[in-house]
């Protein structure tokens, strides 16, 4: 499973470049003349979310001509690191790095930045600043995942919060946003909150343990994603609890607005993955290219429930 998506990748950097090739070189040539090379360290391609914001990129690459050259880093800030180097070597004209961790991935930008190299950081953050950032406010994603909870809840019980990537932006923030909310709510308390690094069977197990430990006292579950949130889904629904405890998550993929219309995902917060791609190939070829670009695009989260989640369901 580890190696899934490798020769999905190799087939797409060789599409990638089969469009580069037969493109108009009118699209998006260099200063001297040659096509765009875009370099991508994408954090894991065994994510839903990850590989729909890398779908995008690639849809973005054909239609401008340029080659996108995609690597996984497989959740390793030391893989992305050298990944990053091995860009710097090659003389690419932008790179987009989708962080694996904030701080261990910060060696990266600072490399690329000494390079003069233009650094895109998409969907999450490195503790060094980039050329620029595309992405959404985690801190927001919390907030209204935790507020929905809050409220349906009338401010009072027991919560549990299955967490990200110890030390990735997503699950810092997201952190933030929920015990900003909770913090708000005397009679509501965090019973308990650990990381399932973003996974739906590692959610799962999570969940079975924490059913073990606090039973009948959860009363609601935010999950820092979809992945983990299904997770936590099947192991109420095994233990005959979802009927009493709520879940909310995080990106509406797919899956979860599918177990939203079973009624076993209470709701999910939509970050917008199509963007997202799209938006990082852009900045990243402006940036290349030496054209005004924004150095920050901050793209709003969307609460989805029932009542509105037809609108974000794919015909």
């Amino acid at each position: 499973m580890k190696h899934a998506f490798k020769p999905l990748l190799v087939a797409l950097t060789l599409l990638a470049v089969g469009c580069s090739q037969s493109a108009s070189d009118s699209k998006t040539d260099s200063a001297d003349g040659k096509k765009l090379v875009i370099g991508a360290s994408m954090l894991s391609m065994q994510h839903e979310f990850v590989v729909n914001v890398h779908d995008e990129m690639t849809k973005k690459a054909e239609e401008t001509g340029i080659e996108l050259i995609t690597v996984d880093a497989e959740r390793s800030a030391i893989k992305q690191v050298e990944q990053i180097e091995s860009f710097i070597a090659q003389n690419v004209d932008a790179i987009i790095l989708n962080p694996a961790e904030v701080e261990a991935c910060s060696p990266a930008v600072s490399k690329a930045l000494a390079a003069n190299i233009p650094i895109i950081n998409v969907n999450s953050e490195t503790g060094v600043k980039p050329t620029a950032f595309v992405g959404s406010d985690d801190v927001e994603a919390g907030r209204i995942a935790m507020q929905y909870l809050a409220d349906k809840l009338g401010g009072k019980g027991n919560v549990v919060m299955l967490e990200g990537y110890m030390g990735q932006a997503g699950q810092l923030k997201r952190a933030q946003g929920a015990m900003e909310v909770l913090k708000k709510y005397p009679n509501m308390k965090m019973l308990a909150n650990q990381t399932a690094e973003w996974d739906r069977a590692k959610g799962m197990a999570l969940m079975e343990n924490w059913i073990q430990a606090y039973g009948n006292q959860i009363n609601a579950v935010f999950a820092h994603n979809d992945e983990m949130g299904l997770g936590a889904v099947k192991a109420l629904v095994d233990a005959g609890l979802k009927d009493k405890i709520m879940v909310v998550s995080i990106d509406a993929i797919p899956d979860a607005l599918q177990a939203m219309q079973k009624g076993t995902l209470d709701a999910t917060v939509f970050q917008n993955a199509q963007q997202q791609g799209a938006k990082a190939v852009e900045t990243a070829i402006k940036a290349a290219k030496k054209q005004p670009f924004d150095k920050e695009t901050l793209i709003p989260f969307q609460l989805v429930t029932k009542e509105n989640m037809a609108q974000f369901v794919k015909k």
